[in-house]
């Protein structure tokens, strides 16, 4: 099939589907805004109003807090967290197994607002809500294992005993991004409220409904009220009023941003955990299943629309069987379909915004002026929705486009071939960033190997991100510039509390007895240390 030129006419508009019309399928009742908009701290006597990327129509107008609303929100947070701090572990895990049932229950709900805030597709949408709720449910099975207080052993066997307690931080601030408005406005919250911290955050101002709509539900299960406190509005003034007040940081968004985040953290000492931008490469090994990797491919670059940190931007594929995969995933990619509905009847949905939309249509022009090709896709769809881009492939990039190496966060991927599998590490290895990256081979073994040599914090054999993201036992987070700390597992809890070191000495002091000579106890103790490395002992 012969490359698509992206700067071809705009196709015809698509007839009107009322049955799959969003705006007469899904509004925002007001009702339901009016209900949500009490959970913000919010008095400013400023309003802001967020756009549907469907249809660019008005969602809700809602209240802007100021830094007042941000300060009065710490006080309330921090009376709260005193009192949680000392709640049973068990009666926290019962709550949030309660949460995982209210997030299913209300799936429709939440996926409604999701779409309507974010455009993403049905299937994608529904990636956040499971995503919470496998989030709820981790942490409650594990929480006594990751919190418990742990015994080690003292410096003399049976005169010092020891104690590891984890402490928790107090009052965590999060700032979360729209590309994921409901799972990353959550998710990152519920095990620093199950470590005994109580949160300050602010979503982002694009999409603060998903985050309303999922802490009145926390509320609904009996945490208490102030524990979770919610604040809107622009996130240099409210975001960094967060910083200043918070006792620990949890940040997602740009690069750039969390350069800023990590400053001003570091100006108070406080800890932070940042997940950044990424390039992320896939590399389809010559023994790669086509019919798979093509497959794995499609989810993993298109999923959200590419507005995902863990989305791959480069593939790279070996020489003996690039041919036959580009053919396959041009054939698979082409007949996608866009949608700006709330059904299961679309394989992509929208970008979020024009700011969106306008990079990605820079980075697809820039790159076709520098002689890449483009395969399929390319152009923007206002046929469909205002910020509409079709799933594109594009060959031929080279450093000296904007893609090559800058992050376009949309549905655009460049295609490489490759040699030896030393070059295809060397080129996924390339740049700064070390967020994500995704291996297809038939020799699992082999791919284990790789994954090691690769500058990534997560790494998916035959698979795209979904294998570690969904694994809430593994840590996710990014390296070099993608960002510091990591959410899931252990990591993603004990990042949120203090190690308390606690020790306590019995019958003998850890200094020579009155009665017994410097040098005496120098020897005894020195022939005990030899006796304790014979014996094998700590």
């Amino acid at each position: 099939m012969s490359p698509r030129d992206p700067s071809a006419s705009t196709p015809p508009a698509l007839p009107a589907d009322p049955e799959h019309d969003p705006a007469a399928s899904f509004a925002v009742d007001p009702a339901l805004v009016r209900e949500l908009v009490p959970a913000l701290r919010a008095t400013s006597g400023e309003s802001v109003t967020t756009y549907a990327p469907f249809t660019g129509q008005p969602i809700a107008t809602l209240p802007v807090s100021d830094v007042g609303d941000v300060e009065d929100a710490f006080a309330a947070a921090r009376a709260a967290q005193r009192t949680w701090a000392r709640t049973d572990l068990g009666h926290r895990a019962d709550l949030l197994l309660d949460l995982h049932d209210a997030v299913l229950d209300h799936a429709d709900d939440l996926m409604d607002l999701v779409q309507w805030e974010s455009g993403k597709a049905r299937a994608h949408a529904f990636d956040e809500v499971l995503h919470v709720a496998l989030t709820a449910r981790y942490y409650a099975r594990t929480l006594h294992k990751h919190l418990k207080t742990r015994r080690v052993p003292g410096v003399y066997p049976l005169l010092t005993q020891a104690r590891i307690n984890r402490i928790p931080k107090g009052v965590v601030g999060i700032i979360s991004p729209w590309n994921y408005p409901l799972t990353l406005a959550v998710s990152d919250g519920l095990p620093a409220i199950a470590a005994g911290n109580a949160v300050v955050h602010k979503p982002d101002a694009q999409t603060p409904l998903s985050a309303l709509a999922a802490i009145d539900l926390f509320r609904e299960v009996g945490f208490p009220a102030s524990l979770w406190q919610l604040v809107n509005g622009d996130g240099p003034l409210i975001g960094g009023a967060i910083i200043d007040r918070a006792d620990y940081v949890c940040f997602t968004g740009s690069t750039a941003t969390g350069r800023r985040v990590a400053a001003q953290a570091a100006q108070r000492l406080v800890s932070c955990s940042l997940e950044l931008g990424g390039k992320n490469p896939m590399l389809v090994l010559a023994d790669a299943d086509v019919d798979r990797a093509v497959e794995g491919a499609v989810r993993a670059c298109f999923s959200s629309a590419g507005q995902l940190c863990v989305s791959i931007e480069r593939l790279f594929v070996a020489d003996a069987i690039y041919d036959r995969f580009v053919s396959k995933l041009v054939k698979r990619v082409e007949p996608m379909k866009l949608s700006a509905s709330l059904a299961y009847d679309g394989d992509m949905g929208s970008l979020v915004s024009q700011r969106q939309l306008d990079t990605v249509t820079a980075h697809v022009a820039d790159a076709v002026a520098h002689g890449a090709t483009v395969l399929t896709g390319g152009r923007p769809r206002p046929d469909v929705g205002p910020y509409f881009f079709e799933p594109t492939l594009l060959e031929g990039v080279h450093p000296m486009m904007q893609c090559f190496a800058d992050e376009t966060f949309g549905p655009v991927v460049s295609l490489y071939r490759f040699g030896s599998e030393s070059e295809a590490i060397d080129r996924a290895n390339a740049g700064s960033y070390g967020l994500n990256a995704s291996i297809f081979t038939r020799d699992i073994a082999r791919g284990r190997e790789l994954a090691r040599q690769i500058k990534a914090g997560t790494v998916n054999i035959n698979e795209g991100f979904a294998a570690t993201f969904g694994t809430l036992e593994a840590p996710m987070g990014g390296m070099r510039e993608s960002g510091t700390g990591r959410r899931h597992g252990a990591e993603g809890i004990l990042r949120y509390t203090e190690t308390q070191s606690v020790a306590n000495q019995r019958l003998l002091p850890l200094t020579a007895p009155r009665y017994v000579s410097d040098a005496a106890y120098q020897k005894s103790i020195t022939a005990a240390l030899r006796l304790l490395k014979k014996a094998g002992r700590a």
